[in-house]
């Protein structure tokens, strides 16, 4: 089959097919999910992992951050709301592109695991809007979102991403999904981090802790998400040989380059006047970044190897998400939920 054949809406149930299925895409499977007979065992692990980590906005308290929202500076303010809409806004663009792909893919292991991406990205979204009305009236939210919406960095930084998933939406061939799965890697693994710095550089001055919080479960959860989509390229690249080329492997390359010289002109923008980020340094942050993301892919670092060049970011790094710790400041487990070996993830 030709990786530019339109794949077809798999019917809900097939009897006459195996309940394991043959294939994530133009497999064979009956619709029927029974975990203990899957065709990739290690997805239950990982569905167990996200489901371990099911949190909500409203379990956090805002009062502390409340009282210190006017103590800000105006700068601090104006871009902790640029920042916020801006995540929120490509948060939003997640919840139906997964529930979409959801409908192609043949394998209900992976469709379990893509509906509950689809709902921790809905809760991500209501957690920015519920940061946005602990501190602001109703009609400075939607002016702020409506700057999120009209920025020209944020649209061309959107547009690589939307790209993809309307090419998908509009022609949905194994070749578009692949492309589609790169670029929520883009979206996940590397476009959040601008953001995530400045809440962390606010929360190492104390300030903020609570939407800081609210900030390390999201990117707890996108590592997770990011990690997952490698797995489903992985595995879509090993069933589908044709789609394991070099054009393709090009195409991850110049993409995820991309993404990273757009997160680090939003950088420039966004970050340029908070004292104690030093741009460089964030910059060579987000290619350590994105040289993770790619060996998650089972490719080469596309930048020189380094160490994580903004250590003071490390209590809220890959590396600390999956111990059980609490953090510095004192308030509940970051991880929040006890971490077996069974559920460690390598190369996070």
């Amino acid at each position: 089959m030709s990786m530019n054949t339109l794949l077809t809406k798999i019917k809900l149930l097939n009897p006459e097919h195996p309940n394991k299925s043959t294939g994530i895409i133009n497999g064979q499977s009956s619709g029927l999910l029974n975990w203990n007979d899957i065709a990739y065992p290690q997805m239950y692990t990982l569905y167990q992992t996200l489901l371990a980590n099911f949190w909500k906005a409203q379990e956090i308290n805002m009062q502390d951050d409340i009282k210190q929202w006017d103590l800000l500076s105006p700068t601090e303010q104006d871009i902790f709301l640029r920042v916020n809409t801006q995540l929120a806004s490509l948060d939003s663009l997640q919840t139906p592109t997964m529930s979409q792909v959801m409908d192609y893919v043949t394998d209900s292991s992976f469709k379990a695991i893509f509906a509950v991406i689809s709902q921790q990205e809905a809760v991500h979204n209501e957690s920015y809007s519920y940061i946005l009305s602990s501190l602001i009236p109703l009609r400075e939210q939607n002016e702020r979102f409506n700057q999120a919406k009209s920025d020209p960095i944020v649209q061309k930084r959107n547009e690589l991403i939307l790209d993809a998933y309307e090419c998908f939406r509009e022609n949905p061939t194994p070749q578009n999904l692949f492309k589609l799965g790169i670029n929520s890697i883009n979206l996940e693994g590397i476009y959040f981090y601008a953001g995530f710095a400045f809440f962390y550089h606010l929360a190492r001055q104390q300030k903020m802790l609570k939407t800081s919080t609210m900030i390390s479960y999201i990117q707890r959860d996108e590592m997770q998400h990011a990690y997952f989509i490698a797995q489903f390229v992985r595995i879509l690249l090993t069933e589908n040989p044709d789609l394991n080329n070099e054009e393709n492997i090009e195409y991850v390359y110049n993409t995820v380059g991309q993404a990273v010289e757009l997160e680090k002109a939003w950088a420039s923008v966004i970050l340029k006047d908070i004292e104690g980020i030093e741009l460089n340094e964030f910059k060579g942050y987000v290619e350590y970044l994105a040289n993770k993301r790619l060996r998650q892919l089972g490719l080469q670092n596309l930048y020189e190897e380094r160490d994580n060049p903004m250590p003071w970011i490390h209590v809220f790094s890959d590396e600390m998400m999956n111990e059980t710790k609490s953090d510095f400041f004192e308030q509940k487990s970051r991880t929040y939920t006890k971490v077996s070996q069974s559920n460690g993830f390598d190369e996070l």
